[in-house]
């Protein structure tokens, strides 16, 4: 009798993992399929009891972290805690009036607010959709759980920038470098004149 369990996860870098689990008596078998990033159909056959530990986030390994520079805080906001370390969290939904009033979330208003990434705890943090906290340079993390196949061009140095040496040290800039995390979205650009041509040249 063969019994077949199929599991679907969708990594953080943005590729979708499919592994199926075929019970022969009482042993289990894996075979796990996902894309590579050439979309090659990868498809590998692993110990059933090391796969589903895999996919406990319990049993991840740490994630990996970037060398990034200082995260660009407005001036005069950080650390948030100067004025948020005697506040009672407010958990309430709803647009701020006395103070970050300059700030407009166009940024799936609908689903989150500032509470979702930001900690309630320790303002001086970020939070994960997990509950695992994480300070601000590693905010790729966070924008990683949406955006990850964003996240996964950001790891490889195709969408960012990247400085440093190609076979060296290198220093990713965050997403909050270029994006303005509450409005993302680039705002359009009004072009230049083009140069004017110099008179009385010769060819």
């Amino acid at each position: 009798m063969k019994t077949r369990i199929t599991l679907f996860a969708l990594l953080a870098f943005g590729t979708l993992a499919v592994a199926t689990l075929t019970q022969v008596g009482p042993a289990l078998a894996a075979e796990e399929k996902y894309f590579d990033r050439s979309g090659r159909l990868v498809v590998e056959e692993k110990p059933a009891a090391e796969l589903l530990r895999t996919y406990n986030p319990k049993n991840r390994e740490p994630e990996k972290t970037f060398p990034v520079p200082s995260p660009p805080f407005s001036e005069g906001i950080f650390p948030c805690s100067d004025c948020h370390a005697d506040m009672e969290p407010n958990l309430t939904r709803r647009e701020m009036e006395d103070e970050h009033t300059d700030i407009v979330l166009n940024h799936a208003e609908g689903q989150r607010w500032c509470l979702d990434c930001h900690n309630p705890n320790d303002r001086d943090t970020l939070r994960l959709v997990s509950g695992e906290v994480i300070p601000f340079s590693e905010s790729y993390r966070l924008c990683g759980q949406c955006h990850g196949d964003k996240y996964r061009d950001w790891r490889v140095g195709i969408h960012g920038k990247r400085t440093g040496y190609w076979n060296g040290d290198k220093q990713y800039l965050l997403c909050i470098h270029c994006h303005n995390p509450h409005d993302p979205q680039f705002k359009p650009l009004t072009p230049m004149p083009p140069p004017e041509r110099p008179t009385g040249a010769s060819h």
